[in-house]
This record gives structure tokens, C-alpha cells and sequence, in this order.
């Protein structure tokens, strides 16, 4: 009888140890860490193009669409959608913060085209217009 206690005993700590490395290593987890620290973090699973996958930076979240579609030899994500999950974490962002948001998803969807959805969209097509006629 005492070994089964023992044995019961040590199925529990061991299942304990398991669930604390999966609970560890869950990306789920490693994104909300990074949103909160205000780091950059992307979450995606390439080999399923209708899961979306979200992405944070300077405590923005973001969330994109992939689309497949053909290239000139195969199929591949050909265009990408991205929104802000909230627009007020938009605050203190520069062109060059959603450049290199591009560049990074361009890293793992080299033949997809970016488009932003609103407000970002418009911000992003903005040219560099002098707020004067004078300058």
C-alpha cells in the first residue's frame, strides 16, 4: 500500500513540473509578457494561413489577416491585413515604428503585400507635407 502513495505521490509532482514548463513555455503567455514590458513579440502559426497572428510592439497589439493566393511557382500568403487591436495604443507611434513592423512580417511572408486597415492606413500614405507654404 505505501508504494502505491509513494508511486501516486510521484505521478503528481511529475505531472506538477509538466504543467509548469508547458505553462512557461506557451507563447500565448510570451505575447502578453511582451505587450505588458512594451516589447516587440510575434505570434503566428505559418503552416496555417487562416489562424490570424498577432504581434506586439511598444505596448501595442496588432492583429493580421494572411491571404493565400499564387506567386510565379507556388502557392503562398500573397497579402496581409493588419489592424490595431485598440487605437489609443497608437500614441507616441512614428512611420518608421510601422516600417519596421513591415519589415519584421516581411521576414516570415517575403511575397505578401502589407496593407494597413484605418487609422493607420491613412497615416502611413500621409507624405512629409510642410505644415507651412513658407518652408
Amino acid at each position: 500500500m505505501m508504494w502505491l502513495i509513494r508511486f501516486l505521490l510521484f505521478a503528481l509532482i511529475l505531472f506538477l513540473i509538466y504543467r509548469i514548463i508547458k505553462f512557461i513555455l506557451a507563447p500565448k503567455r510570451k505575447l502578453e509578457l511582451a505587450h505588458e514590458q512594451k516589447r516587440f513579440y510575434f505570434l503566428d502559426d505559418p503552416n496555417n494561413v487562416r489562424k490570424n497572428f498577432l504581434l506586439t510592439y511598444k505596448g501595442a497589439l496588432f492583429e493580421g489577416e494572411k491571404y493565400l493566393g499564387t506567386t510565379d511557382s507556388k502557392f503562398d500568403v500573397v497579402s496581409i491585413f493588419i489592424w490595431p487591436h485598440s487605437v489609443n495604443a497608437l500614441k507616441g507611434f512614428v512611420r518608421d515604428d510601422f516600417r519596421f513592423l513591415e519589415q519584421m512580417i516581411l521576414v516570415d511572408y517575403p511575397n505578401a503585400s502589407i496593407d494597413w486597415k484605418s487609422p493607420v492606413k491613412e497615416f502611413v500614405q500621409q507624405n512629409n507635407k510642410p505644415e507651412t507654404p513658407y518652408e
